[in-house]
């Protein structure tokens, strides 16, 4: 009887907290001072020395992994950094933001040695100048987009992702990921704010060749395709990072969400808004009820597989975005409330750190099928978490996210 009345009770409990509107369940302000006081922790521990910005933290410790500048994960701390200045307006944040991104510029003067420049400057330099519209930044963020796009191929179409040789990528063959859509608002930015409209024409093209060779028939991704260098013809898709060729890597299908909800929005092409709720509906079909994804969708050890809040993180700034393009409003309102209740997961005593350590999130995946990173707070989940947040807060308050 005990066990039966316990049961109903916790049904009752969840249904009243689920069925409030999302926007009720989560306080974006609130979550967003979380973050900065995390942030704070942080920079009272980074060395101020060589390589000094912060990654991942394994499970367990609270020690940052540290990398240079060159890393593809480089942006995403200063560019935390910038958003706690959004928030705060404290002069300290602003301060730190302008010094970490300092030691990014080097990236806007060298060969293009991988696609990861969007995430490495446009995070950094490209939020420094929204908020405080330094001359300086834009040059770099210029230079950067011309640098990225000495990696496009025109037989093919699209950006090569990694201009080396990468296991399985039968290089010289050329490669495209589908992390590269986040790469593409770098160059439709440079477009118009002094680059050359050869910028928009590239990444326009990198979004539609994208979308005819990068999804199966149920528009999930594939994390890679490769392409004949010379022709152009797609030789086969594959995965470097999710569970099999086959599998819905979760961390790549937000990639796709993302990416295609900001082609919209920077090119106002109809068929990127109709393939972004064709990209997230699949997505959002499979998701567990707590609204955080498995590190891949197809993963046969599930549920003892572990989690990806990166993932969820991505998707709640993507779909906050997509909610506010689609016209039909029960669409519209689905999209809002999904992002919300990731947020809301994301937000629980599960998933931040608190703590723990001195990141803002837990149980982030990164690499499973090469043992790194797994079930991690990594800086990226801190970044989309963030901004997600924002985005949210600035839709809670009516205003428009740009």
């Amino acid at each position: 009887m005990y066990n039966t009345r316990y049961t109903a009770f916790a049904i009752i409990i969840l249904l009243s907290f689920f069925g409030r509107p999302a926007s009720a369940q989560i306080n974006a302000a609130r979550q967003l001072a979380y973050c900065t006081e995390q942030v704070k922790k942080t920079l009272r521990i980074i060395p101020r020395h060589g390589n000094n910005i912060p990654r991942s933290i394994v499970p367990g410790s609270s020690e940052w992994k540290f990398v240079g500048y060159k890393d593809w994960c480089s942006g995403f701390w200063p560019g935390i950094l910038w958003y706690s200045y959004e928030v705060t307006k404290s002069k300290t944040f602003l301060a730190e933001a302008e010094a970490f991104s300092s030691a990014l510029k080097p990236l806007s003067a060298q060969h293009a040695f991988d696609h990861d420049l969007g995430f490495q400057i446009f995070n950094s330099y490209g939020n420094g100048y929204r908020l405080t519209k330094n001359p300086k930044y834009k040059e770099i963020i210029l230079k950067t987009a011309d640098t990225l796009a000495t990696l496009f191929n025109p037989k093919v179409g699209t950006i090569l992702s990694w201009p080396r040789e990468v296991p399985g990528m039968q290089w010289p063959q050329h490669n495209t990921i589908i992390d590269n859509m986040i790469n593409l608002e770098l160059l439709f930015w440079a477009s118009r704010n002094g680059g050359e409209k050869r910028l928009y024409d590239i990444a326009f093209s990198h979004a539609e060749v994208t979308m005819k060779n990068h999804f199966r028939p149920d528009y999930s991704a594939y994390h890679a395709v490769i392409y004949d260098r010379e022709t152009g013809k797609k030789i086969k898709g594959l995965t470097h990072q999710g569970y099999a060729d086959n599998s819905m890597w979760a961390r790549g299908q937000s990639w796709a969400i993302y990416g295609y909800t900001m082609c919209f929005r920077e090119t106002g092409n109809a068929a990127f808004l109709e393939f972004a709720q064709k990209v997230s509906d699949v997505y959002l079909s499979k998701l567990p009820a707590n609204g955080i994804p498995y590190w891949d969708f197809n993963d046969p050890a599930i549920p003892n597989a572990p989690k990806d809040a990166s993932a969820a993180a991505v998707v709640a700034s993507g779909l906050l975005e997509l909610s506010t393009f689609v016209k039909n409003k029960a669409k519209s309102q689905k999209y809002r409330k999904a992002a919300e209740l990731m947020l809301t997961s994301l937000s629980s005593a599960t998933y931040q750190s608190r703590n723990k350590n001195t990141a803002i999130l837990l149980h982030s995946t990164g690499h499973k099928p090469n043992g790194s990173e797994i079930d991690t707070s990594i800086i990226y989940t801190d970044y989309y978490y963030m901004e997600a947040l924002l985005r949210l807060e600035k839709l809670q308050k009516g205003n428009k996210l740009k």
